[in-house]
């Protein structure tokens, strides 16, 4: 049976991506840096996750 999580991980990477093109207005334009470093941040943790997951599959250590 596949496991859902890597379904997560690849929402996790998009979400953090729609945090980079949000576009941050008004009141909260102060907190544009912020914003996009949580989504670089996201992007990168999610991705290393997902290549972690997949290299320790082909090594058979683990299974989805």
């Amino acid at each position: 049976m596949l496991n859902s999580y890597p379904l997560l991980f690849l929402a996790c990477i998009l979400a953090g991506f729609s945090l980079l093109r949000v576009p941050v207005t008004g009141f909260l334009a102060p907190l544009s840096p912020l914003v996009t470093v949580i989504g670089v941040l996201t992007v990168l943790l999610f991705a290393f996750v997902l290549i972690y997951h997949g290299l320790m599959f082909l090594a058979g250590k683990k299974k989805f």
